[in-house]
């Protein structure tokens, strides 16, 4: 996965999650969970690390908005 950089947490409010589980329901029934409460710019996939187990999915929130706006 790429690096988080500055510009991805430049001020309060905006953050960068990232999701470790088992399988990719899991990970993103946690994304949807996420999602009911905060405006979100969802992961459309999770992404699997050869010769590790489980799927990571990185998502970014932001706590100053509300869900779909």
């Amino acid at each position: 996965m790429r690096e988080i950089t500055d510009a991805h947490v430049a001020e309060p409010g905006p953050a960068v999650v990232e999701v470790a589980a088992a399988d990719d329901a899991t990970a993103l029934a946690v994304q949807e969970l996420l999602a009911a409460r905060c405006a979100i710019a969802p992961a459309n996939r999770t992404v699997r690390e050869p010769g590790k187990p489980g799927v990571r999915l990185r998502c970014f929130l932001d706590l100053r908005q509300q869900p779909g706006s």
